[in-house]
């Protein structure tokens, strides 16, 4: 690996590599909950005052969230070239700014087209300030990464179930004022970003610190045994060369099922199940409760599997964390399809929580195991770009609804496009490394 010149000049002291990357961890863990919580995990309960009080449709307000997630997909390409041209620092200190004025955009909507511009604007300041800049700092300060990552994605899922009692919460004591509510998430936003921004520090000590990981990194990697349960190259790949390899897109692939499943099943399954139950001959309201329940516990599964993950992928093979996670969604869909009964509701709510939790995690782990840091900002930013194509899947569950009477057959259907994926990462090994 070549020499960091940085590293000549600025020597780091105990304290910087030994307690600020776990005082770093802690304050991006805080910004991703809090992002989170303030956007997909809020906005859904917040939409029914303002279609109250604007004379919204139902259809055209929901529509943001596929504005929110379409832009936070297509723009993960953005927080990679200006990580690389101003730093982690100033990306995250724009993407602060551009999520606050989302928020504000959106607490002074009084149209459709602001209110779309405004879910946007949050969706690029997400991607600017929460998991490609985030990935990118752990994985300069820490040579076991699992277990940062799994904290950092758990708080991630935290912040998905803590944003309904949030908005609930705020809420009520202005209220109902929903204005109010994202104003304040501005300025949460704000300061936060700002926090984190001060403590990540400027890119020559960043630099130093992940020169001396790579070191350590590189080190360990030649000297493992062939046989090591969990493999990591002593190369840094270049992008093009892990662009050439089939493990890059089986990855990929992964990753995009596990974005359809989840954004598909937490936009449809309540009502899927509450027509189901009334079906069966409960009544609707019974079924309903019954199914916000299975999604409640499925969030906290998410959690749960993340955490887990954490402590064990540096000491279990991460893909076998990815097949077992691809295979728990399969399972979890085809019970979803089905589920009549409680029994058949608890598979599914454990099954696409494990597997959603577990496969971002896993597939961020490989993508370091297996191609280095050094290109790891670019791979994971294109990586997250499936996130765009993604948020099709409520459109898709819609359109089969209307046509085949239920949407069973979509949860199938996504089932079998999993089970493609489960069976490519149970065949799939480390990449061969590149040559000169």
């Amino acid at each position: 690996m070549a020499g960091n010149p940085e590293a000549d000049v600025l020597i780091l002291t105990p304290f910087e590599t030994r307690f600020r990357p776990w005082l770093l961890l802690a304050a991006l863990s805080l910004l991703l909950f809090l992002i989170t919580a303030s956007t997909y995990g809020s906005l859904g309960v917040v939409l029914p005052t303002m279609i109250g009080e604007l004379k919204w449709s139902f259809e055209k307000a929901f529509l943001g969230f596929s504005v929110l997630g379409v832009f936070t997909g297509a723009s993960s390409w953005l927080p990679a070239i200006l990580i690389r041209r101003i730093g982690v620092r100033g990306t995250l200190l724009l993407g602060a700014v551009v999520l606050a004025g989302g928020f504000i955009g959106i607490a002074n909507a009084e149209s459709l087209l602001s209110y779309y511009v405004g879910a946007a604007a949050c969706g690029v300041g997400f991607q600017m300030a929460a998991l490609i800049p985030g990935t990118h700092v752990l994985s300069s300060l820490f040579t076991k990464r699992a277990l940062p990552f799994g904290v950092y994605f758990t708080f991630g899922s935290l912040g998905g179930a803590a944003g309904p009692w949030m908005a609930l919460t705020l809420m009520g004591a202005s209220g109902g004022d929903w204005r109010l509510y994202w104003v304040v998430q501005a300025a949460l936003a704000a300061g936060v970003g700002l926090v984190c921004a001060l403590m990540v520090g400027g890119s020559k000590w960043l630099a130093v610190a992940a020169h001396e990981v790579d070191l350590e990194v590189e080190q360990e990697a030649r000297e493992a045994p062939a046989t090591a349960r969990v493999y990591r190259t002593p190369y840094e790949w270049t992008v093009p060369q892990a662009l050439r390899t089939p493990q890059f897109y089986i990855l990929v692939a992964a990753y995009f099922s596990h974005l359809l499943v989840g954004v598909t099943v937490a936009s449809v399954s309540v009502t899927h199940l509450t027509e189901l139950g009334v079906a069966a001959g409960v009544g609707a309201v019974a079924a309903g409760a019954l199914a916000a329940k299975m999604l409640s516990l499925e969030s906290l599964m998410q959690t749960l599997a993340r955490l887990g993950g954490g402590a064990l992928g540096d000491r279990v093979d991460p893909r076998w964390l990815l097949v077992l996670a691809q295979g728990m969604l399969v399972v979890g869909l085809l019970a979803l399809a089905k589920a009549a009964t409680p029994d058949l509701m608890l598979v599914y709510a454990i099954g696409t929580g494990v597997g959603f939790g577990l496969t971002v995690l896993a597939v961020t782990v490989l993508l370091l195991n297996y191609y280095g840091r050094q290109s790891n900002l670019e791979l994971f930013s294109l990586t997250c770009l499936v996130g765009a194509v993604s948020a099709a899947g409520p459109f898709v569950a819609g359109a089969m609804r209307d046509r085949l009477g239920g949407f069973a057959p979509t949860f199938e259907l996504f089932a079998a496009v999993t089970a493609v994926v489960f069976v490519a990462v149970l065949l799939m090994r480390p990449p061969k490394a590149p040559t000169a």
